[in-house]
């Protein structure tokens, strides 16, 4: 469901930024270090997202890939630890989501089941 809210609002959010631009289709004076140059607003506007787009893309993956190196390099030493100290590996996951849902609950006097005080 979350993926799908963030393409829902990236849609949208694109295609704000497309009746933006096509609005504002006056040529502009564009400053580069080197010179001038005319180009149209809406290839700026454009050409402006695109590139902010591809920044936050790329911090967004750096982040993401250093995250998973930390990630197997903490698991290797809660490996090497658990070695180390004697304790069984990890187990599986479906035992771990069985034990938790697998609540107690304690049988209120007025059930039949419960034995007599």
């Amino acid at each position: 469901m979350r993926i799908q809210w963030s393409i829902f609002l990236g849609i949208v959010f694109a295609f704000l930024i497309a009746i933006f631009a096509v609005i504002n289709v006056d040529s502009v004076k564009v400053h580069y270090l080197f010179g001038t140059a005319q180009w149209p607003l809406v290839l700026v506007i454009l050409g402006s997202v695109v590139t902010g787009a591809i920044i936050i893309g790329a911090v967004g993956f750096v982040k993401m890939y250093s995250l998973r190196l930390q990630n197997k390099r903490l698991e290797e030493e809660l490996k090497q630890l658990r070695t180390r100290v004697g304790l069984p590996g990890k187990k599986p996951e479906t035992d771990m989501e069985e034990s938790s849902f697998q609540k107690t609950v304690p049988d209120s006097p007025d059930t039949p089941d419960s034995p007599a005080h």
